[in-house]
């Protein structure tokens, strides 16, 4: 998942392509972690037992936690330390990398099994001085047992009581998904997958929920046993393993995202279709006459971050038709409604002139 990805165009309609700018909106990455070659040292790996304030089973220990092939591997095992049955690992950015707003992201494979205790989360910078809940505490996900579901849930204090407000996605968590918030002066917003199933205002402290207006920091975590998923552990589970893909975070900018012009004509593979002189300013070269299933391919196009991009290109047609822009040679077509209709965008004269459309 973190190979640069080629842009496909196809085409169904006679139509001129020009220049294609990719445009980022919205989010920039500001931090990742994309595990590869070995923890780095964004990240403290936590030691100790004593329950972690939830009776949980399993002592915590740097040796739990590696990188294998560009991921993180937290490992729950059975075995006896600091006197418990099980042993896992806790990893945290405190102190190094800590977050007011952003969208936080991970790509995580979940292990299964009763007492299994997998989570991505975030706790509030102000811990030490005010404990919990007053720090604020956002489950990014956690998952218990073998159920088919993972969770999304707040913790903060609430006129000197725990609050907290959860709610639930069904999934396949031992399958690799992302799994993000998207947290604003507003509120905060969780996905699976790009999808939204979970969202809290915090707008104006609504709720008393002031803490999540402070810096965060990280953790992720393979818990084994605690109040949540019980105490009995199902031990033909273990060894059992935690995969981490990535870690990223974004932040809004107010600085324009970078952008990138893309001459049809300069292709790096095609089938069926002609180039034509351009009567555009600065002349040079379109793409004229593609039939049904011709097709252009731009290759090593980066994009710099997951997220939402704009490829506005300009086309015209003088008959209608569709067009597409795919991923990775066709494998993955984009998230917007499908084919875009040519007839939308229009025609004027024998010189096709170009409107732009937006995918």
């Amino acid at each position: 998942m973190k190979t640069l990805p080629t842009t496909l165009w196809r085409a169904t309609a006679i139509l001129a392509l020009c220049n294609a700018p990719a445009e980022a909106q919205t989010y920039q990455q500001v931090w990742a972690d994309e595990l590869n070659g070995s923890i780095s040292s964004a990240w403290q790996v936590e030691t100790g037992g004593g329950g972690w304030g939830n009776n949980e089973k399993q002592f915590y220990q740097a040796a739990n936690a590696s990188v294998v092939n560009g991921n993180l591997l937290i490992t729950a095992r059975k075995q006896n330390v600091g006197g418990l049955p099980y042993t896992s690992a806790r990893m945290i950015t405190k102190g190094i990398k800590e977050f007011t707003y952003g969208k936080i992201e991970a790509r995580l494979k979940l292990p299964l099994g009763l007492g299994l205790w997998p989570a991505f989360w975030m706790l509030g910078g102000t811990i030490s001085s005010v404990g919990w809940p007053a720090c604020g505490e956002i489950d990014i996900m956690e998952h218990i047992n073998s159920e088919n579901r993972i969770y999304g849930t707040p913790h903060w204090d609430s006129n000197g009581g725990h609050a907290e407000y959860s709610d639930s996605a069904v999934t396949t968590p031992a399958d690799y998904h992302v799994y993000s918030v998207e947290w604003d002066a507003s509120s905060i917003r969780w996905f699976l997958d790009g999808t939204q199933y979970h969202s809290m205002s915090i707008q104006n402290n609504a709720g008393s929920t002031e803490e999540f207006h402070r810096p965060f920091f990280l953790l992720l975590n393979l818990a084994v046993a605690g109040n949540w998923p019980g105490q009995t552990v199902d031990e033909s589970k273990l060894p059992t393993t935690m995969y981490v893909d990535y870690v990223r975070v974004y932040q809004k900018s107010s600085t324009p995202p970078p952008s990138l012009l893309l001459q049809a004509e300069a292709s790096s593979a095609m089938s069926g279709v002609q180039l034509e002189g351009c009567s555009d300013t600065g002349g040079g070269q379109d793409v004229g006459w593609i039939d049904t299933n011709d097709w252009l391919a731009y290759s090593n196009i980066n994009f710099p971050t997951s997220g939402s991009y704009t490829i506005e290109y300009r086309v015209a047609s003088p008959g209608g038709g569709r067009i597409s822009a795919n991923l990775n040679a066709g494998a993955r077509q984009r998230s917007h409604s499908g084919h875009r209709r040519l007839a939308e965008l229009g025609h004027r004269g024998p010189n096709r002139t170009r409107q732009c459309g937006h995918l």
